[in-house]
């Protein structure tokens, strides 16, 4: 009985407390969840107000005390503008949407307006002012700071890269240069102007991407800053993709090695970025498809035939003509498959990461699996037709 009424006394000073702190105004709710993926912000300078994003990972809390890393990209030409969405389309944006788990990075996205350019004095203000916000804001790793851009957004990262030398872990530039498009008389400079950044940013690493066919931005840019942090005992590497035009940004963001290349340095507060770097100068061309192997007419025959997938529906007929082997859709659409191995095609003339590979299973029946860099789809082969 005792204890019946304390336990009864307990509930009515509880109950008195909560009403008091009901009239009082003072109950705290519950914390509405952590906000990640791509978030709006809005930033205020000289009078004017500019529109970002920035991309929290899901994984991301405010309350863990995690320091994470950040990334500042700047898009191209044909992203600028006020709404403060459109710099999400492209690039690195466009990967970590396809592929969150190789980012674990928080980026911010500031947008140039549609009548400036990247290199605009005020343009590379705002861009750093929307880092330096996110960074406090969030209590960013300051050691592990990364800049990217491409196109027009290459433009300002080479001038945020030497005008803050010190700033960035490692920088990564796709389609860009120092001599800009809108202002032609810079390449006047072509045998001085390259060696002045590559002097301002001495060992910080940097990784330059660009297209073997850049009607654009002309890859002789890349190559040029190549050679002058080569001959400046710089930390450099340079992709050249055969084959591929301006856009070489897709192709260069979706590198699986980028995130983790980025991730592998960090800026030495004392000592400043790439402190314990040797020389390094790395330039590879990347074919856009491997080299074709030719294989026995017997080994194509033996895949021929119609593939369908789980569902039961036609998802492919594959059928050789003379040495060619080929696909034809549902839709009746041809593409040629080129063999990379006896079990592993390529689309010659289409994607370079899509490919059509060949198992069989503990049946020894043949069947195929389609994949590309998001998605895979198995095909169980149903019948052999040699020739189509």
């Amino acid at each position: 009985m005792f204890r019946l009424t304390h336990i009864l006394a307990a509930g009515v000073f509880l109950a008195c407390a909560t009403a008091s702190a009901l009239a009082l105004g003072v109950v705290r709710h519950a914390e509405p969840p952590q906000e990640t993926g791509f978030l709006n912000r809005t930033l205020e300078q000289r009078g004017l107000t500019y529109r970002y994003q920035v991309y929290l990972p899901a994984s991301f809390r405010r309350d863990d005390h995690k320091s994470w890393p950040v990334i500042l990209f700047l898009h191209g030409r044909g992203e600028r503008g006020t709404e403060g969405l459109w710099q999400t389309q492209i690039g690195l944006p466009e990967e970590v949407r396809d592929h969150p788990e190789r980012w674990p990075f928080v980026i911010v996205m500031p947008q140039c307006p549609l009548t400036g350019f990247w290199t605009d004095p005020q343009a590379l203000q705002m861009a750093m002012s929307a880092l330096d916000r996110e960074v406090e804001e969030f209590h960013l790793d300051t050691d592990r700071t990364y800049l990217a851009g491409l196109s027009m957004g290459g433009y300002g990262a080479w001038e945020l890269a030497r005008n803050h030398p010190r700033r960035w872990a490692a920088v990564a530039i796709a389609a860009g240069g120092v001599f800009w498009s809108y202002a032609p008389e810079r390449w006047q400079e072509s045998a001085i102007l390259p060696g002045k950044y590559a002097r301002a940013l001495g060992k910080t690493p940097i990784w330059l991407f660009h297209g073997s066919d850049d009607n654009t931005v002309s890859p002789r840019q890349s190559e040029l800053m190549f050679e002058a942090f080569k001959a400046n005992g710089g930390h450099v590497r340079l992709w050249i993709y055969q084959g591929l035009r301006h856009d070489c940004w897709t192709r260069a963001f979706n590198e699986p090695e980028l995130p983790r290349w980025l991730l592998a340095h960090r800026n030495d507060p004392r000592r400043g970025p790439g402190a314990d770097l040797s020389p390094f100068a790395e330039r590879l061309v990347i074919p856009r498809h491997p080299s074709a192997i030719k294989l026995p007419s017997a080994l194509l025959d033996a895949l021929c035939g119609e593939y369908r997938d789980g569902s039961g529906h036609t998802a492919a007929i594959l059928f050789r003509q003379g040495e060619q082997f080929f696909e034809k859709s549902p839709q009746g659409d041809l593409f040629e498959l080129a063999a990379e191995s006896p079990s592993v095609f390529f689309y010659p003339n289409g994607s370079s990461l899509s490919r059509l590979t060949f198992d069989r299973d503990a049946e020894g029946r043949i069947n195929a699996v389609f994949h590309d860099d998001r998605h895979e789809e198995r095909w169980e082969h149903r019948s052999a037709t040699s020739r189509h």
